[in-house]
């Protein structure tokens, strides 16, 4: 039988998938083999007697395994060999070992491929056109770049290790004697580990490094991802964005305090039309108009010269301008749900608002975008995908949960990130919302079609209702602890209204009365922490930043210069920095401080405001070398 009792303890020992695949090996018949083609041959008699090791004159024992398809004793010894390698490659102790030296000594090289250097697509992986390292000590960012250039065709790869002392060190564990079996063993050692062992443990060691790399990859992006989504909001405002252009002109749009579209025009101060004067004009009057309280410029093309422009403006009222990231702008701008909310409307339009409504709440607005598109991680189309999704959804969810979400005022995409709602449900709150008005308690959100018990009781506590009868429909506790919360008003003698935000009551409350089998007492600290600061938004708030006016492009810098940025991706290797030109800068982790830095997000953070020094500029590749000077 196949399931010996020998077979079936090892199985039941394995506590990992490789060991049981090693395991599984000898029963894989997935394509006809060299080994499988010698046993139909009737070879494997023969390889049963060279490897028990004690024939001399394998000629004569060759001799009688000849048969129409085994012409000679070479042909019978070559089958018997490929036998035996075969069996020497599923050996789990010699894999096992083999596996040990591919981790321990493995080096990673890499050479240019034929007309590489003349690509100019392929400069920027010239590094890699002449590498190697050790596999155990390279970084996940240097092994991902590199199989990108190995998958786009500049460079060679290849895993190499000592292959002598590998083969040596099998045959230690294969050969028992000096005759001339051992010498056909010797011969089927070195073609098992040439043709089947270091083809398939080389891919296996590359496959698992590349996993690792990918989680690393994928928690970075996951860490970007969340403080973009945090990233200060402005609030409800009147906001004019801006989607800057030269030849096509700037898309300005007018958005009413809830984000709404009140109106848009193209303006064209820039070259090759130049109407400095008309487009002052027209934003003036429209500031006037919508009674705007900040601008939104895109960070685009043109974006530096239409901040000059603005800047240069004089207002009647006080009006903050932001610069802002349109990173993704043209992905949502050209998608479904772009086009449903604005049908009559062309894609400048809709990238326009995209830009506004980021400055107003960007958690609101960027969910609406695909998180690959943002550009907040390091090569995020490479790694897992199915992965990705699931980390990246999860980070969303997170967000949108910490933050709350207006149920009146919500999207469906910000709304199917709740937890319990999903995109279906999204759908029936904005069409129950479209047909009914404003919900104005949480009771009320039970009237959703199809929206039950379960997902209320997941999803409750994140969806505020702004101005509600009860205040607590606006805060982050749930109305299953309602209850609690009135209890406690009622026990000091005053309304819910009263003791929602006062702080020194709150503090007079002894939480161990209120605990139950149901009730905890961490539940019963977040609930007292909700009410004292009720639907506080745990993000901070918007603030305007200027980069350096002097500097226009990549020549206009000089080593040793400070200037102004904002952190707009963070990676394993360093963080790069926004300083109003068209590339991002690097400063390398070895950059950003005096002393060793093993945590680059304990150090910046996305969006932050720093100061950098310039150390290094390659005016050919285009590459900004910074360090870190301070944090503004």
């Amino acid at each position: 039988e196949v399931l010996t009792d020998e077979l079936n303890q090892k199985i039941e020992a394995c506590d990992n998938l490789t060991d049981l695949e090693d395991l599984y090996l000898p029963f894989k018949r997935s394509r006809k083999t060299k080994a499988e083609t010698a046993r139909k041959n009737g070879l494997e008699p023969l390889a049963k007697i060279i490897m028990a090791q004690r024939a001399d004159d394998l000629d004569f024992i060759a001799g009688k395994y000849l048969n129409e398809q085994v012409k000679n004793e070479v042909e019978a010894l070559e089958g018997a060999r490929h036998i035996i390698a075969e069996w020497i490659n599923e050996r789990t102790d010699i894999r096992n070992m083999l596996r040990r030296q591919l981790e321990r000594y493995a080096l990673i090289k890499t050479a240019a491929a034929k007309d590489a250097s003349e690509d100019e697509k392929a400069q920027k992986f010239k590094d890699y056109f002449d590498w190697s390292e050790p596999l155990n000590k390279i970084p996940s960012h240097r092994l991902l770049a590199i199989l990108r250039a190995e998958n786009e065709g500049f460079i060679r790869l290849k895993i190499e290790i000592d292959e002598a002392r590998a083969i040596e060190n099998i045959e230690n564990k294969s050969i028992r004697s000096n005759n001339a079996c051992s010498e056909q063993i010797a011969l089927a050692i070195a073609d098992s580990y040439k043709r089947l062992l270091f083809p398939a443990l080389s891919n296996e060691l590359l496959k698992n490094a590349k996993e690792r790399a990918d989680e690393a990859a994928i928690t970075v992006f996951a860490k970007n991802l969340k403080q973009l989504l945090l990233g200060a909001p402005l609030g409800e405002k009147n906001i004019m964005g801006i989607d800057p252009g030269f030849r096509t002109g700037c898309k300005v749009v007018c958005l009413n305090a809830q984000g709404r579209l009140e109106y848009n025009e193209t303006i064209y101060p820039h070259p090759p039309q130049n109407d400095v004067k008309g487009a002052m004009h027209k934003i003036s009057s429209l500031v006037d108009a919508y009674k705007i309280e900040a601008i939104a410029i895109g960070n685009g093309t043109a974006s530096r010269e239409t901040e000059q422009l603005i800047r240069k403006m004089r207002f009647k009222n006080d009006i903050q301008v932001f610069v802002v990231s349109e990173a993704g702008a043209s992905v949502y701008s050209a998608s479904k749900i772009a086009r449903d909310e604005f049908p009559n409307y062309d894609v400048t339009v809709r990238g326009a608002v995209s830009v506004g409504r980021r400055l107003a709440d960007p958690l609101a607005e960027l969910v609406k975008i695909d998180p690959k598109s943002i550009g907040v991680g390091q090569y995020q189309h490479d790694v897992d995908q199915i992965k990705l999704k699931q980390s990246l959804d999860s980070v969303v969810e997170s967000c949108v949960n910490a933050v709350g979400v207006n149920i009146n005022t919500a999207s469906a995409s910000l709304l199917s990130y709740v937890s319990g709602i999903g995109p279906k449900l999204a759908d029936n709150i904005i069409t129950y919302r479209a047909k009914n008005g404003a919900f104005h308690s949480r009771q009320d959100i039970l009237k959703v079609p199809r929206l039950g018990d379960k997902a209320f009781e997941q999803g409750a506590g994140f969806l505020r209702i702004r101005q509600a009868a009860n205040p607590l429909d606006d805060s982050g506790v749930h109305p299953e602890s309602y209850d609690i919360v009135k209890a406690m008003a009622s026990d000091k003698g005053v309304q819910v209204t009263q003791l929602i935000g006062n702080k020194e009551l709150l503090e007079r409350i002894d939480l161990n009365k209120y605990c139950s089998d149901t009730v905890g007492l961490p539940t019963l600290e977040d609930i007292k922490k909700e009410i004292e600061k009720p639907g506080l938004d745990p993000r901070e708030q918007a603030k305007v930043f200027t980069f350096d006016q002097n500097i226009r492009s990549i020549h206009d810098l000089k080593t040793g210069q400070l200037l102004p940025g904002i952190v707009n991706n963070i990676t394993n290797f360093g963080c790069f920095v926004d300083i109003g030109i068209k590339e991002s800068a690097l400063i390398h982790i070895s950059n950003l401080s005096d002393s060793y830095v093993s945590d680059i997000s304990e150090h910046v953070q996305l969006h932050q405001q720093v100061i950098v020094k310039v150390l290094d500029i390659d005016f050919e590749r285009k590459r900004i070398q910074l360090k870190l000077h301070t944090q503004k």
